[in-house]
């Protein structure tokens, strides 16, 4: 249904957003526990939209090779956050 399609569309877009804006705000804070606190914020907000893109798959509004162009982009963003986290944990 198109009220399904549109919530999913809003949430996504939603996490898209988050994930940008918590590493902004983190790389404004003074210390390097407050930045990992939002990189960790940014990483959950990318793990929802990984699900998010599932969900879209399997309700079909997503094919195939645009589910796993996109999943792998995020799994790639994920892993630059990794990465970064462990920079600042150090």
């Amino acid at each position: 249904p198109k009220d399904e399609l549109f919530g999913l569309t809003s949430q996504s877009r939603r996490c898209l957003y988050s994930i940008p804006s918590n590493i902004a705000e983190g790389a404004g804070r003074d210390t390097k526990p407050q930045f990992s606190h939002f990189l960790n914020i940014a990483l959950g907000s990318s793990f929802e939209f990984e699900t998010q893109i599932i969900i879209a798959k399997e309700c079909e509004f997503l094919p195939e090779d645009r589910f796993q162009k996109t999943l792998t982009e995020i799994q790639y963003i994920q892993n630059m956050i990794i990465k970064l986290k462990q920079v600042y944990s150090s």
